[in-house]
């Protein structure tokens, strides 16, 4: 999708304007290992002038993340317009490929960082910091014509995403027979995404366990048009991109056990709408971290991000997480 089409509004930018110098408290979450790439590291050290600042801070990863990280981009290139802060979509698992790799600073993520990336992390001497940034409803969405799917059990959604649905579940009535004969056509994350991986742990029992006669896609927007137009559709991804495309598509309510809950900012803060509510996170280079502007983009993107969580439409922090995030930077910035 188009994140830079995600602003937030002038009287939230004004509202949202904080010194960059502000500091906060507490304890952090780090990697392993010692040091970052020359590629980050060497990437825009430079003060200008009368306090600007200037450089370039590279992020990629999660398509779900990356609208948050972008409207925090955008309202921080309007105080500080001489940094630059590019917000690539390669999928969780691209982004942490080129952050092991030593040539991202920020990498998004929509599930945390697995053992192996942290291992390859470790081998390139990658310190690291987790930051939860936002909450997510993973939201599972049908076409509006869709009159017979208002509320789906967490079993039924196996029935239909399970590596043995493959070329056996054809037809909505193989998952149910009250519902028609109608064709069933999935859509959904490819198996870079972290979306991927959670929804596949969450409902398949297995991380990665999914059929593969399915239309993937890193692409969201793929997602949305595949639903739409097809009467029998059904694809997942995250709430905010339901939100943005409900004059399209129906959100499905999801029945683990304890009756059908709509997914919503209330029903996932309040620990509801189960099992498909979700932490969002950044990771963070420790040596990035040191450069002026990352650790004025970090001070920025905590110190507003309740509000360009809620603008940007997703689920924000509770006031601890908020408190933690603001901590786990400051320590961030204070390691050796």
């Amino acid at each position: 999708m188009t994140t830079g089409q995600r602003r937030l509004s002038a009287v939230a930018t004004a509202a949202l304007v904080v010194s960059l110098a502000a500091a906060c408290g507490g304890d952090a979450k780090p990697g392993s290992s010692d040091s970052t790439s020359s590629a980050a590291a060497t990437s825009g050290e430079s003060q200008a002038a009368g306090g600007q600042l200037s450089g370039e801070i590279k992020v990629d990863g999660s398509s779900t993340v990356a609208p948050l990280t972008q409207a925090a981009s955008e309202l921080f290139g309007e105080e500080q317009p001489q940094v630059k802060v590019p917000v690539a979509t390669s999928g969780t698992g691209g982004g942490f490929e080129k952050f092991c790799a030593g040539e991202t600073d920020i990498s998004n993520a929509s599930r945390p960082i697995k053992d192996e990336e942290k291992a390859a992390c470790e081998a390139k001497g990658i310190k690291f910091t987790e930051l939860t940034v936002a909450t997510d409803a993973l939201t599972v969405v049908v076409p509006k014509e869709n009159d017979w799917a208002t509320c789906l059990t967490t079993d039924q959604l196996k029935k239909m995403w399970e590596p043995a649905a493959e070329g056996k579940v054809k037809t909505w009535k193989d998952v149910d027979a009250k519902f028609p004969a109608e064709e069933l056509k999935l859509y959904g994350p490819g198996t870079d995404s972290g979306t991927f991986d959670y929804f596949t742990d969450e409902i398949n029992g297995e991380e990665g366990a999914s059929r593969k006669d399915y239309s993937p896609s890193e692409n969201d927007n793929d997602i949305v048009t595949g639903v739409s137009g097809a009467k029998g559709g059904l694809g997942y991804f995250g709430f905010t991109y339901f939100e943005e495309n409900a004059d399209k598509l129906k959100a499905v309510e999801i029945d683990s056990g304890s009756g059908c809950v709509a997914p919503s900012v209330e029903a996932a803060q309040g620990g509801k709408y189960t099992p498909l509510a979700r932490p969002l996170f950044v990771y963070v280079s420790a040596t990035a971290a040191k450069r002026p502007e990352v650790s004025a983009f970090l001070d920025y993107y905590a110190g507003n991000i309740g509000a360009i969580a809620k603008d940007a439409k997703f689920i924000p922090l509770n006031p601890e997480q908020e408190a933690k995030l603001k901590s786990d930077i400051t320590t961030l910035k204070s390691q050796g």
